[in-house]
């Protein structure tokens, strides 16, 4: 009698707490709790979605969104050096436009400088290919499954061949591809002029666009921080890699490549860059190299010089200048660069970083708002 009263008081306490969990999901504070899941479900989910079709309709605008994009940092960086010229009696305007020519004059000098001895490299593609197999092969041949596999595939005329049955195909992607980046280029020229000329109009029409004096004072400290953080970036980053340029180019004398200039020039433009920017000119360097010494270490040497240089350059020189005002989570920029490459190509590999600090700039700024709200200068 006595086991049969606790059964039945244990069976009274489940029930009375199944009761209780049954009236508190029936509660305003359950129906409250599941409504609030619901509701954060759907957010994440419309923000999932407006992502995705951001991402979609940047890729889709690439014609016009890259060239635009690229127009209004550069014209960002070129307006910020003009207003240091007005010190000097030139008007913004003016300054804007004088630097935009110079600018333009200067891309297009090394667009020629580099042109002629990438079409010089393309044209001589197998006679390298064919001196860079001989002078690795030896080293190859050491290792008997490299060697066993290159047996097996080796054909001396496969590699014409390969160039005669796609040169076709080739010249008519490079043709098709002329058009597209001309009309990108004017589209560039275009916005970065109007971009110069109307940034002062643009600037104070964002800014009276929001309603109160509050949300005023963060556009004009959003804008001025963003603006101040893309010319001291790039103002520094050009004086410290036209210093790796020009020490590419001693490298480049001392180990006996041709061009030496042009090496140096190349290393300035490819750092801007992040991760691709070194490969690229490493693995040319290395080519480079082997293409003019018999001996490996010879061929070697101008290449494992300037990664060595480079290296330096980030991890101690860049830090110290920068700070760690600039200081950007590397894995951030990895993803920044994949994302961009995929989105945009090479220029998109050229923007990752800019955009990157854009918005780090911005998170920065909105994140924590200074106590003293006063106009900024």
């Amino acid at each position: 009698m006595e086991t049969a009263r606790h059964i039945t008081s244990d069976r009274k306490r489940k029930r009375s707490s199944v009761d209780n969990e049954i009236a508190l999901a029936d509660s305003p504070a359950g129906a409250v709790r599941e409504r609030n899941g619901l509701e954060l479900l759907v957010a994440l989910s419309t923000v999932g979605l407006f992502v995705i079709a951001c991402s979609a309709t940047v890729y889709s605008m690439e014609s016009i969104l890259m060239p635009i994009t690229l127009a209004i940092i550069v014209g960002i960086v070129l307006g910020r050096a003009a207003d240091e010229l007005e010190r000097f009696g030139l008007p913004p305007i003016f300054g804007g436009l004088l630097l935009a020519l110079l600018f333009v004059l200067g891309l297009s000098s090394l667009v020629n400088a580099l042109l002629g001895p990438i079409t010089e490299v393309a044209r001589q593609a197998p006679r390298l290919t064919e001196g860079v197999m001989e002078r690795i092969l030896p080293f190859i041949e050491r290792f008997t499954w490299l060697r066993m596999a290159l047996i097996r595939n080796a054909d001396p005329n496969s590699l014409a061949d390969a160039l005669v049955k796609n040169a076709g195909p080739m010249l008519g992607a490079v043709a098709a591809g002329l058009t597209p980046a001309l009309v990108q280029t004017l589209i560039f020229l275009a916005a970065l002029v109007l971009f110069l000329l109307g940034r002062l109009q643009l600037r104070s029409t964002i800014i009276l666009a929001f309603a109160s004096r509050e949300h005023r004072l963060n556009a004009i400290r959003i804008m001025n921080a963003t603006e101040d953080a893309l010319a001291q970036y790039f103002s520094t980053a050009s004086l410290i890699y036209l210093a790796l340029g020009l020490t590419t180019m001693v490298i480049a004398l001392v180990g006996g490549l041709t061009m030496a200039p042009l090496w140096g020039l190349f290393a300035f433009v490819s750092s801007f860059i992040p991760y691709l920017g070194v490969t690229i000119m490493t693995l040319s360097l290395l080519v480079g190299g082997l293409m003019m010494h018999d001996a490996l270490l010879l061929g070697i040497a101008p290449a494992v010089a300037f990664f060595v240089v480079h290296l330096l350059m980030e991890n101690l020189v860049v830090p110290a200048v920068l700070g760690h005002r600039f200081a950007i989570n590397p894995f951030l920029i990895f993803i920044a660069i994949i994302f961009w490459t995929w989105m945009w190509g090479a220029v998109g590999a050229i923007l990752a970083l800019p955009l990157s600090l854009i918005a780090m700039t911005i998170f920065e700024e909105v994140r924590e708002p200074p106590v003293d709200r006063q106009l900024p200068d």
